[in-house]
Formats: structure tokens, sequence, C-alpha cells
């Protein structure tokens, strides 16, 4: 005699019946259907780490690294979200890409920077671009850029930068420095720009 799960058991004419749906297979089957929860889950994991990504990506405007220390200052303004040229001690690069080493930049006896220029003219038109094609009228391009440099950075290279962001049409021109803190304990400070 075979051992049967424990639970309801119907009468053998019960058994065959289209109401209960057992032995017959021409009845309909239950319209529920098991889900699966581990794909379900995997997919908002998924979601929300895609979500933060692009938070943390979207929300910087300032990325603070080791090798570059701001300067102080105390009449500054909050930073707003435009293109930032960094200026370490060894190299000068925006969005990531190296435009020129530092070490080269002092022997040249050009006033630009070509590389910067030219990243800098290629971020105009795509920022150019973008807007006519969605035909935005308001948002017309400004010319702001950002420029954070490391405060021991000879002035020499500070006035190149400067001249390649102003010869690609970014002629307003704003500085990272830190706030001089007087509402944090012990002088703590906040990135800032100063115009």
């Amino acid at each position: 005699m075979p051992i049967k799960a424990p639970g309801k058991r119907y009468g053998k004419r019960l058994q065959h019946s289209k109401v209960f749906g057992h032995g017959a297979h021409h009845g309909k089957h239950g319209g529920n259907a098991d889900v699966l929860i581990t794909p379900l889950v995997d997919m908002f994991v998924i979601i929300v780490l895609f979500l933060i990504a692009n938070f943390s990506a979207t929300g910087e405007v300032l990325m603070m690294t080791k090798d570059i220390q701001l300067p102080e200052a105390s009449n500054v303004k909050e930073v707003e979200m435009h293109p930032v040229v960094m200026v370490s001690g060894e190299e000068v690069s925006i969005s990531g890409t190296v435009v020129g080493r530092v070490q080269d930049l002092v022997k040249e006896e050009y006033l630009n920077i070509p590389a910067l220029e030219e990243k800098l003219r290629d971020m105009k038109k795509q920022f150019e671009d973008l807007h006519a094609m969605a035909q935005d009228t308001t948002n017309t391009f400004k010319g702001d850029v950002n420029i954070q440099a490391h405060k021991d950075v000879e002035f020499s290279i500070i006035k190149r930068v400067m001249f390649s962001c102003a010869s690609a049409g970014y002629n307003n021109i704003n500085f990272a420095t830190l706030q001089k803190g007087e509402a944090g304990a012990g002088g703590e400070s906040t990135a800032a720009a100063t115009p």
C-alpha cells in the first residue's frame, strides 16, 4: 500500500470531477502560478544599485583627491555644476582625462595648453548640440568652468590653464577653494568656488 501525504482526501467519485481538478486532464488548471522570489529580489537589488551609482555620479560637483590641497578663502559662493579642470603638482586633467604633465608645461613657452583647449571646445560643442537637438533656448552656453588647483602649483601653469579656458570660450572662471571655517569646529572647511 502506497504512502499518501496527509491532508484533505476526496471520495473516489469526487477525485475525478472537473470541479476539484484531480485526475481528469481535460479540466482547466488553476490560474495561480508560483512567483519566483529569488529573481525578483535580484532584479530589485540591481535597480537599487544602479540608482545609487547614478545618484553618486551626478551628485558630486568636485572630486576631492589627495593630490590636490585647495587654498583657503573667506569670500566664496556655492560650487555649481560646470566642467572641472584639475591641476595637481604632476598633471593637468579635465573630466578624468589627463591633458598635460606639469613638468612638460613648465618647459614649453606656449601660452595655451592645446590638448586642454581642444577638450574644452569638444565639451562646448556637445553642450550646444544637445541643446539644439532638444530645442532648448532657455539654457544657453554661459562659458562657466571650475578650476581645482593645488595651492602650491606655479602661477605660470594656472595662467596657461586660464588662457586655454578663455580661448575655448569658457570666460567665467571659478576657482575651487576651501572656505575658512567659521561654523565648523576646529577650522573645518567645505569646498566652495571663488569667482
